[in-house]
């Protein structure tokens, strides 16, 4: 019987298919991850998920980019995802963008810069709304 997910047993992460991978070489995922079904990663740039992070269904984690003059040329830039962060059902992660250790993004949302540490964003493009309480997470 096909079982319709992976479990990376050594990393204690759970992925659901159906995933769309691009260049899975390019992408690091940590321990205690759990990424939901849908999920589209164009990895060309490095896509680096930490420990800790869940990634809800059909979420877009998008490192490249075509130049606005040379269609045929990519430009690359990594996301980095860190520990304890949440990325909320459909959003798209862009180019260049860290999503800070324990912030949330909030579901639907185009995250364009840097998210914050313990920051909620929400909405298009994503904006700060709030932080959560630092304390209330674990300090390491």
């Amino acid at each position: 019987m096909d079982r319709p997910y992976i479990v990376c047993h050594m990393m204690q992460s759970l992925v659901l298919a159906p995933l769309t991978m691009m260049l899975s070489k390019e992408v690091k995922i940590g321990k205690n991850v759990m990424i939901m079904g849908g999920c589209l990663m164009m990895s060309a740039g490095g896509i680096t998920i930490d420990d800790d992070v869940m990634i809800a269904a059909n979420v877009q984690l998008i490192t490249n980019n075509h130049d606005m003059y040379d269609r045929n040329l990519l430009r690359c830039k990594p996301i980095h995802i860190k520990r304890g962060a949440w990325i909320g059902a459909g959003a798209s992660i862009m180019p260049g963008v860290t999503v800070g250790r324990y912030a949330a993004v909030g579901a639907g949302s185009i995250v364009t810069h840097d998210v914050p540490d313990h920051a909620i964003v929400v909405g298009s493009p994503a904006k700060v709304i709030r932080y959560l309480e630092k304390e209330k997470f674990p300090n390491d």
